[in-house]
């Protein structure tokens, strides 16, 4: 693969949306902040996905504009979300993940994607996870009501889907393999009873519970391509399917979440 510099590329490209659709990312209020703050968590996530696909010449032409469009939605969300932070502690949080994102942002952009650097990167992009749920807990703390807590669960839900791919895909590299496992199976029993839990929140409007169905759908797909990990074989079909699949999934849950979030008390 040619040496491919990302940072240059997203500095001038337009923010777009998961959906691809030109956007703004300004925060309007708390429960936007929830929104946006759990999104961040997904993005790390995502971005690692992105990177262990290209690592594998998996979904090549689609993993290099996953990767582009979520450093740019990463960077402008960052941007918003330090400038809204309404705590000392939040913004306290926010200058950390923006120390630990030049770091991770350098590892995805600096070098082409090589296997030798999978465990680096991997400990980077949980650094960033790590600091970027602990702002959407401080958000939703500030918030401090039921519906919060309804926007970041969903918003969770992004996350999981992506980790479980990314986990997936370190698996079959390998690279932690046995960590990747674990983390696999405890990402999946946590998507499962959180589905449950917005399914039947007080809060869950008809539209909520069409996307969440559909949601449920998405998760068939997903779950059996994530059930093929222990298959030995060196077809790449496995792996196109768990990277397709988290990305219709994503989609599912990135609307729930905002629709929950949208949600005025």
């Amino acid at each position: 693969m040619k040496r491919r510099h990302f940072i240059t590329t997203v500095a001038a490209a337009p923010f777009v949306s998961l959906s691809g659709q030109q956007a703004h990312a300004q925060v309007s209020d708390l429960s936007d902040a929830i929104n946006q703050a759990g999104r961040q968590r997904m993005l790390s996530q995502r971005m690692g996905k992105a990177w262990l696909a290209l690592v594998q010449g998996i979904e090549t032409s689609n993993a290099l504009q996953v990767l582009d469009k979520s450093v740019a939605l990463f960077d402008h969300q960052l941007l918003d979300l330090k400038a809204f932070a309404p705590t000392p502690d939040i913004k306290r949080t926010y200058k950390q993940l923006d120390s630990a994102w030049s770091d991770y942002k350098t590892a995805l952009a600096g070098t082409p994607p090589d296997k030798r650097a999978a465990a680096a990167l991997l400990q980077l992009d949980a650094n960033v996870l790590a600091l970027a749920q602990q702002g959407t807990q401080q958000y939703e703390a500030v918030l401090n009501k039921p519906l919060g807590k309804l926007v970041n669960i969903a918003g969770r839900q992004r996350m999981l889907s992506q980790r479980m791919a990314k986990f997936y895909l370190a698996a079959r590299l390998p690279v932690q393999a046995a960590t990747a496992t674990a983390e696999i199976n405890k990402a999946r029993s946590e998507f499962v009873s959180a589905m449950a839990l917005l399914r039947n929140a007080p809060e869950a409007t008809p539209r909520i519970r069409e996307e969440l169905l559909l949601a449920d759908g998405q998760w068939v797909f997903f779950d059996n391509a994530l059930q093929k990990l222990g298959d030995v074989q060196s077809s790449t079909k496995p792996l196109t399917e768990v990277f397709v699949a988290s990305e219709n999934l994503l989609s599912v849950m990135d609307r729930v979440t905002g629709l929950y979030s949208a949600i005025k008390t």
